[in-house]
């Protein structure tokens, strides 16, 4: 069992609900300050999205942070080396598209990774059927592979991708690109046919926009991940402390179910 997994089980068995906020890569100067901020507010594992020019998962909020991102100069590796001496101080998982692997080969990519304290990929573009040398490479440096199941899955591929996702497994709860949404879409469907194949940790992601949002997610799931709705905020000029304060929020009312 790689790392990543022993954190989420134990986050569970602790009977904590895991709170994993995502934040752009190179967005800001001091990008890193905010997910110092986040573990502040309450955050168990930190998702970190690598700039990529064109994603296929995310909308228009993260699409935007990544032009930003890219505009600065950021890179694979730029990601990697800031990340060395950061000293989170909870499990880091990237969020990327395979494209930026394939350019480094498996290997040295997911070597980055490991250098950078990252344990953790999701990686959309990367079908399963495709996924053995990435895997075996990520196997190499303790790199756990999450899947994500959608609320279109069928039935025999979300045992599929159950059965091979490490870390936790994203159930996604819309068909949809990331973004805001104004209900709590097919999570908990999601997260139950995952339960009835696998007991990995499960969490939901994809529009969680507000507090009341992310405590229904919570009571369906193991853990809830916040994407657009902060980085909404981080271009409009929010601050690491004002991110802090609103995933607070998200936290409070996560605990209080």
């Amino acid at each position: 069992m790689k790392s990543l997994e022993r954190h989420t089980r134990a986050v569970r068995d602790s009977g904590s609900t895991a709170l994993v906020p995502y934040f752009m890569a190179g967005l800001t100067p001091n990008w890193i300050d905010y997910l110092h901020a986040a573990v502040q507010a309450g955050a168990t594992t930190i998702e970190v999205g690598v700039p990529f020019s064109d994603p296929l998962m995310d909308g228009v909020i993260i699409q935007e942070a990544g032009l930003r991102s890219l505009a600065r100069g950021t890179t694979f590796a730029s990601v990697c080396s800031e990340l060395v001496h950061a000293n989170i101080g909870v499990p880091l998982v990237a969020m990327t598209y395979y494209n930026l692997f394939h350019h480094d080969g498996d290997e040295r990519a997911l070597g980055r990774l490991q250098s950078a304290g990252i344990t953790g990929a999701i990686v959309p573009d990367l079908t399963l059927e495709e996924s053995a040398h990435f895997r075996a490479a990520a196997d190499l440096v303790d790199v756990a592979c999450i899947s994500i199941v959608a609320p279109s899955t069928p039935v025999d591929r979300v045992a599929k991708l159950a059965t091979a996702t490490e870390g936790f497994c994203y159930a996604s709860a819309r068909m949809a690109v990331t973004g805001v949404a104004s209900d709590e879409g097919n999570g908990a469907r999601v997260v139950a046919d995952i339960a009835n194949v696998s007991d990995i940790p499960t969490y939901i992601g994809i529009g969680v926009t507000t507090p009341e949002q992310a405590s229904l997610a919570a009571k369906a799931s193991d853990g809830v991940i916040i994407g657009s709705a902060i980085v909404a905020r981080i271009l409009e000029g929010a601050s690491p402390s004002d991110i802090e304060q609103f995933l607070g929020t998200f936290h409070t009312a996560m605990v209080s179910n």
